[in-house]
């Protein structure tokens, strides 16, 4: 679950952006949306803990972020919130599997091989835990990122942008991946987009849209 009230956040120079309220149950789905510019990644920066808000009330998953104790926010992230990039990240220096196994390490966990292995097999490229990324389609690649953000089945999955020039099928591809991994996870899904394709797809997702007006990416 993710609720906010009276959420703000002010850079350093600049006049807060203020967020409208939001009260996603556990299990929802919220559509961040907005063009580039429009605040999506700061709002999705301040629920996965890595901002705190200036003002306001922000719990995700039942915790208060804002009572967070700063050295404990890593490790909460790393337990709660699966994060997909719209840049995967994944390392060149680590096989697939590797690059999984570094979110045991971010969440102060010992190593799960057979955790990894499933989270592999649940996306469908369990035959390409010993690749490097670059060894990887971008459909296969997306899916390893996946894995990686779901393998400790979180409480909160965050994407930004996940269908950001994509085509029509493979965009269908990866909305599909997002839902299903959520569902399987229990999770609340958020989806940061201003791809009309990701709306229509998901219809009976709760929206907030950011006003450009007032914000600042």
């Amino acid at each position: 679950m993710i609720r906010t009230r009276f959420l703000a956040f002010a850079y350093p120079g600049a006049a807060p952006l203020r967020f409208e309220d939001v009260d996603v149950p556990q299990g929802g789905t919220l559509l961040l949306q907005g063009r580039s510019g429009t605040g999506k990644s700061t709002w999705l920066s301040l629920v996965a803990a890595l901002r705190v808000p200036s003002q306001g009330d922000l719990v995700v998953a039942g915790q208060d972020l804002r009572a967070l104790p700063a050295l404990r926010r890593d490790q909460w992230r790393g337990r709660h919130v699966g994060f997909l990039p719209q840049k995967l990240h994944l390392s060149e220096a680590l096989t697939v599997a590797g690059n999984l196994d570094l979110v045991f390490f971010a969440a102060g966990l010992p190593r799960q091989p057979q955790r990894t292995a499933q989270a592999l097999e649940a996306l469908g490229i369990a035959a390409l835990a010993r690749r490097r990324p670059s060894q990887l389609s971008g459909g296969e690649a997306q899916r390893a990122a996946l894995a990686r953000a779901v393998l400790l089945s979180p409480r909160v999955i965050l994407a930004d942008e996940p269908t950001a020039s994509l085509d029509d099928e493979a965009a269908a591809a990866a909305i599909a991946l997002l839902r299903e991994a959520a569902e399987r996870c229990g999770a609340t899904l958020v989806i940061a987009t201003h791809d009309r394709r990701v709306r229509d797809a998901l219809p009976q997702a709760q929206q907030l849209r950011l006003d450009e007006a007032r914000a600042v990416a």
